[in-house]
Order: structure tokens, then sequence, then C-alpha cells
């Protein structure tokens, strides 16, 4: 293993590893008090050599590391993949390809849903990685050898546990199931996300356009200052308070000042005006601009629509040995439900195949469900 710390090593290091078709690829990074991610190590190995690379070194340049992302000719084996090309995504403006993430390959093996790293080693190579470094202060400096040794296996046990899973998936021709999972992991559309589109991240309900338009407006502001002022979005103000301002949309200092969701004085900072100008914004939006606002799905029939399909789904998923959250979620069948052309993955690629055409068979009758010796089985209507 092989600490590096500066430009030169590191070039070294990438043109060494590009020589190889598979690297696995971890990252440690910090967030709790940050908008952004501070990138903090970077571990990285070959079949012949594992790297640590100490991203907050003195004066090093990343920039063959992110080269190496890029590079067409090398797969790069991640696990839970997301927030690590989230990361490199922000810092170079680079989405790594050709990619393999381990955690989706595993679902789509039936090793359960969003499996986490340690366990997927333990049951793959049946070592048990130590845990000791997980919640670590990865900023602190200097690393230790112990840092650097759990950062390290990470990496190199990540080598083991790709190794089965694409044997796995060759032998029961599922490549391709993970292939497409792929390519919709390092779309570019994938990280673009913009401060008008916050709202979609929130769970509040709104139920009328006046309240969504309001929605919109504060969530886009609290994205652009947590992004300005890099802090969480939390710090800003917090998704109950979000929630409460499109509710009853306050137009003045003073009627902000009632909500009890906000601290209190919270109408006499800095930060009260702008948001009284977001809510006016909001309701001068022209409502025929905003999105559908989805009526709830309450009648008995829809309801129990989605029950029928969550026990198909659940016998799909034992029957194949595939983790029933990468074939759909609980909003596709809600979907499926009211639209047989829902734009979900449910209905697409080899999720279809699997699973929403018989989805769609259940829905309209030519599809049955029924008990047999203690067991749920499909059973064809002409």
């Amino acid at each position: 293993m092989e600490l590096i710390t500066t430009t030169a090593q590191l070039t070294a290091a990438c043109e060494r590893l590009a020589k190889h078709p598979v690297i696995t690829v971890d990252t440690e990074f910090l967030r709790e008090t940050t908008y952004y991610p501070l990138l903090c190590v970077v571990q990285m190995a070959s079949a012949e050599d594992a790297v640590v690379i100490d991203t907050l070194a003195d004066g090093i340049d990343l920039t063959s590391f992110f080269d190496l992302m890029a590079n067409e000719a090398v797969l790069k084996v991640f696990h839970a993949a997301r927030q690590d090309i989230e990361i490199i995504v922000h810092r170079a403006g680079v989405v790594p390809h050709p990619i393999f993430d381990t955690q989706v390959a595993a679902m789509v093996l039936g090793y359960g849903d969003s499996i986490a790293y340690d366990q997927l080693v333990e049951r793959v190579t049946g070592h048990r990685p130590d845990k000791t470094h997980r919640f670590t202060d990865w900023s602190r400096r200097p690393l230790t050898e112990e840092q650097l040794h759990y950062a390290v296996s990470d990496v190199t046990h990540l080598r083991d546990v790709f190794a089965k899973l694409d044997a796995d998936l060759k032998k029961r021709d599922r490549s391709d199931w993970v292939s497409e999972e792929m390519e919709i992991l390092t779309s570019p559309k994938t990280y673009d996300f913009h401060p008008e589109r916050a709202w979609e991240r929130l769970k509040t309900r709104v139920r009328k356009p006046k309240e969504l338009a309001v929605l919109m407006e504060v969530a886009a502001w609290r994205e652009q200052e947590a992004q300005s002022r890099d802090v969480p979005r939390s710090r800003v103000l917090k998704d109950d308070a979000v929630g409460d301002i499109a509710t009853h949309a306050p137009t003045s200092l003073e009627k902000l000042a009632n909500l009890r969701s906000l601290p209190k004085g919270f109408d006499r900072s800095k930060w009260g005006s702008d948001i009284v100008a977001a809510v006016q914004r909001g309701i001068a939006r022209d409502p025929a601009t905003l999105p559908k606002i989805e009526k709830p799905r309450g009648n008995s029939n829809g309801a129990a629509t989605v029950e029928l399909l969550k026990v198909l789904l659940r016998m799909t998923s034992e029957r194949h040995a595939v983790a029933s959250k990468v074939i759909a979620t609980v909003d596709d069948l809600e979907q499926i439900a009211t639209d047989d052309n829902a734009d979900v993955g449910a209905l697409h690629g080899w999720r279809r195949e699997l699973f929403g055409e018989a989805a769609l068979a259940l829905k309209h009758g030519r599809l049955a469900l029924a008990m047999e010796k203690g067991r749920v089985i499909r059973v064809d209507r002409a």
C-alpha cells in the first residue's frame, strides 16, 4: 500500500493503474457541516497494488485522478457509487465511466435491498471487515496507520467481491441488467441538479397550485442559500419549515413571525425578507406553468390493486432471486395501478420483461394470484 501526498506520486500511480482493465475505487468524505462534500481520501486498487491518496495534502493536484475516472479503457468498480460520483462531478465536472456498482449487482443477484458493503464482503468472501473507522474524522491529519489500513482494505476486498458478482452475473445472464443500470448512474442528467428542482426532494404534500408555487420558490431560495454559504440545507431552513411556509404563504414579516416551525426571531433576521419575497414570487406565478399536483390515490379499488401488485412483486423477487427494490418501488406500483403507460422503471427494459408485463396482466384480469400448498402462485387466465 502506498500513501500518496504529492502530485508526482499521484501521476505515477494513475499511470500504473491505467494499464489495468479493472480497478476498484472508494472515497472518504465529510458532509455534516457543509453543502458540498469535503473529499478527504481516495483509495484505489488494481490486481497488483493499492494506493491511498491524501486529497487534502498541500499542493496536490488531482487532475490525473480525474483523468483516470474518465478513462474509457478502465472499468471503475465502486460500492454504492452515487455519492462518490457526485463528489467527482462537483470537483471536476467529470462523470466516471465505465463503472460497475457492486451494490446494484448484488441487488440484481438477490442479496437484498441496498446491502451494506461490510455485509456483502462477509457474505461473498467470509471476511468480516473492521468497522472501527467507519465514522472517523477523515479531515484530521496526520492519517493514522489504522485509518490507512481501513481505507485500503475497502478496495482490496472489493476486488474479490467484484470477481464473484461479475462471474455470477455472467452465469445467470444478467450482466446486461447491470449495464443498463450503470448507464443511468453515469448519465450527466442524473447529476444535473438545479435549485428550481429542489422542491422535488421534499416529502411535503401540497394540495393547491398556490401552495406548490410557494414551495417551489422557497425551496429554490433555500438551495441557493445553502450552496452559496456551503452549509447543509437544514442549517438554512428545516424541511418542515419549508412545508409550513408553503401552506400558510406569509406575505409579510408579521405573518412569517407567527409560524411556529421557525426559530424565534427568524423574521427579524436578514433571511426573513428573502423568504417573504420568495412567497410573493410564488403567489405571482401563473398556475398554468406549474407541474400537475398528483391527486391522492385514495379510492379502494386503486389501493387494492397496489396491494395485489405488491404480492406479485414479492413473488417475482423470490422466484428470480432479485431484490424487490431494484425491480419496482411502491411509487412505481401506484403509478402502474392508474396508468398502463406510466413512465416508470418497472415498465422499461429487463424490469418490464421480468415484472411489468405481468403487473399489467394482473391489473386487467389476464393473470390471477392464488394459493397452492401454502405458496402464492400465478394463474394465467384466457
